[in-house]
């Protein structure tokens, strides 16, 4: 394993079954692995306001072949290594994640609550370096994408 930081290596960040099954090489150049650094450093701070609870990361980088696999957008910032999708169960639901973050002072970039089919998870974003974070807050879902949380 390689560690990103104390809590988070960068096979987790990388690690994608779309891409073991469909024989897709998702492996990072420099540039984004150390935006993966800079991801996971943000995401001990996420960890902090979320009582120390663990982040199952369900996705990381994703290489321009993956991300066309499972349909991410053609500007996801998946394809920059400045974004991640998880879940944190011992803190709550991911509703419960996105409200903590959305009242916290973290200078996120984007804090998506997720709904597709039945599975649910935050999508949390990193601004590029010496970019303005613009905290957007959105739910992304059957009635497409809204601004704000919603139940």
């Amino acid at each position: 394993m390689t560690p990103l930081t104390e809590h988070f290596t960068l096979e987790e960040f990388t690690r994608s079954d779309t891409a073991r099954i469909l024989g897709i090489v998702n492996i990072p150049a420099p540039a984004i692995v150390a935006n993966l650094r800079r991801l996971a450093k943000f995401n001990e701070l996420v960890r902090l306001q979320l009582g120390g609870a663990a982040m199952v990361i369900s996705s990381g980088y994703r290489c321009p072949a993956l991300n066309r696999a499972v349909g991410g957008a053609g500007n996801s910032a998946h394809l920059d290594g400045l974004a991640c999708d998880f879940i944190a169960p011992a803190f709550g639901t991911p509703m419960d994640i996105c409200e903590r973050l959305n009242t916290s002072t973290l200078q996120f970039d984007q804090l998506i609550i997720e709904r597709v089919g039945g599975a649910v998870w935050v999508h949390l974003g990193i601004a590029a370096e010496n970019k303005t974070p613009r905290r957007q807050v959105l739910t992304i879902d059957s009635r497409g994408t809204r601004i704000g949380l919603w139940k």
